[in-house]
């Protein structure tokens, strides 16, 4: 067990990058008690089981697409990031409850915005609890499809939904660079908690992205 810079920890990421493994070996580290995992995912699905597209459209992007295949990975990419926005709130809900209990937690999740982050870190801050934040990176559709094959043998080939996968994590190293937040890439999986252990100590990003040729 080792020590931690955090009470509060939220890990984003896209999809397929492996953020729920990175969550599970950082809260399995935490010294005095195991932390608590929060997939944010459980919490999107809540907050669109009790909307509706006609009262929260912002949070129904997707509705009406039954094959995100048919749209260019820009149109895929511009929903999921509108999507993220709206959720933003939903974010900081769970981070201000989770400042009301002392057990130490780790939110991850594919919606999780730096611009979120951000704002949470600002309210631990002021609640006098250390609540950090890191983006995790894979800038190669490749790994991120070997990654849906190897999770999800029966789902046949996702080309499409990795590539998209890819460009939102360029955009969420972007973002969080913009915020001053860590990014800690993926690769190689061996070590990663205590990188980005060693990347919450630090200010700023600490790697370069220069594989991303999208714009804002």
């Amino acid at each position: 067990m080792t020590a931690t810079s955090w009470d509060i920890l939220l890990i984003g990421g896209a999809s397929g990058v492996g953020k729920s493994r990175a969550a599970a070996q950082l809260a399995d580290e935490q010294d005095e008690s195991k932390g608590f995992v929060i997939e944010f995912d459980d919490v999107v699905s809540a907050v669109e089981a009790m909307t509706t597209a006609e009262h929260h459209p912002a949070l129904h992007h997707f509705e009406g697409i039954p094959d995100t295949a048919r749209l260019t990975v820009d149109q895929v990419l511009d929903l999921q990031i509108a999507t993220a926005r709206a959720l933003e709130p939903a974010v900081l809900g769970v981070v201000r409850n989770r400042l009301t209990v002392d057990v130490p937690a780790v939110i991850e999740g594919d919606y999780l915005t730096p611009a979120a982050a951000a704002e949470a870190i600002r309210e631990g801050r002021a609640a006098g609890r250390r609540v950090r934040a890191v983006f995790l990176h894979e800038q190669d559709p490749e790994q991120i499809l070997a990654n849906y094959t190897a999770r999800e043998p029966g789902s046949g080939e996702q080309h499409h939904r990795a590539q998209v996968s890819a460009a939102y994590s360029h955009w969420l190293f972007r973002q969080a660079s913009r915020h001053g937040l860590p990014v800690v890439e993926c690769r190689p999986w061996t070590g990663l908690p205590g990188r980005v252990e060693r990347a919450l100590g630090q200010h700023g990003p600490v790697m370069s992205d220069p594989g991303h040729t999208l714009g804002p």
